[in-house]
């Protein structure tokens, strides 16, 4: 009998003390998936299911010490950045990349919030575009996000996000997968953009308010599941598989008064 590989992941990204996205959605979301999670902070928040309180970043130094502690010693076979919280972290975070070359990376372009507070700061924006977005595998943008990389106007159909997804990859990353959740639309639909192909992702809109860090755990989800599936066609649709389902399950939870998370569990509770 072959026993199973297993694999590490590492998240770098911000603190969620309320638990629903940031670092903590992701190693959830890696162990629900059978992947062995590592971590490296870039900043504290005070938040809840409510908003954010406050930010506190690390510093860029403290950082990178993480990173090379992480990378000297565990095997990391995919790696996702989150919250990155100012250009002299991102700075930071890229020189690490760089240096260690982990075999997959995804990019989620964090910035603000589900309750609308800024994660990012608006000078850092460019640093994201010209540092990291050039080392991604992937970058997988909501169209508020993607827009504000690309200094347009917010994609308004699915056309739009074709076109700036695109104009995305154009800027040196492998693959992108543009997020429709901001669609007046039935459905929510994703397109996932190669160099060579296109495919769309369709899936209903679940009826919960509890939404908070369904970002960060879709781009754990991809982190987690790409060194075990063929391609990133197949990572997406088993990713988005079980968001849906997490989704669907988040209402047993009973977390806040606010914007609750997805229920990352829904398979083993």
């Amino acid at each position: 009998m072959i026993e199973k590989k297993l694999f590490n992941a590492l998240t770098i990204a911000g603190s969620d003390s309320g638990g629903g996205a940031g670092i903590q959605a992701d190693l959830k979301t890696f162990s629900a998936l059978g992947v062995y999670g590592a971590s490296v902070i870039t900043a504290l928040t005070a938040q809840n299911t409510q908003g954010v309180q406050g930010v506190f970043p690390i510093t860029p130094e403290f950082v990178m010490r993480q990173c090379d502690s992480v990378f000297s010693d565990l095997r990391i076979d995919s790696v996702k950045c989150g919250m990155l919280a100012n250009a002299a972290i991102i700075e930071a975070v890229a020189a690490s990349l760089a240096r260690y070359r982990p075999p997959v990376f995804v990019l989620d372009t964090v910035m603000v919030a589900k309750s609308g507070d800024a994660l990012l700061a608006p000078e850092a924006v460019r640093a994201l575009r010209e540092m990291l977005l050039p080392l991604a595998d992937i970058v997988t943008p909501n169209l508020p996000e993607a827009a504000a990389l690309l200094g347009v106007d917010i994609a308004a159909d699915e056309t739009a996000m074709r076109e700036q997804g695109r104009a995305l990859l154009a800027l040196g990353t492998k693959a992108v997968l543009m997020k429709g959740g901001h669609l007046e639309t039935e459905d929510s639909p994703d397109w996932l953009i190669t160099p060579d192909e296109e495919w769309c992702f369709t899936a209903p809109r679940i009826k919960t308010r509890h939404t908070h860090g369904t970002g960060c755990t879709l781009s754990a989800a991809l982190t987690a599941l790409r060194p075990q599936r063929p391609d990133w066609k197949t990572t997406v649709q088993d990713a988005k598989n079980w968001l849906t389902q997490a989704l669907i399950q988040a209402d047993r939870l009973t977390v806040g008064h606010g914007i609750g998370p997805p229920h990352h569990f829904h398979q083993w509770w």
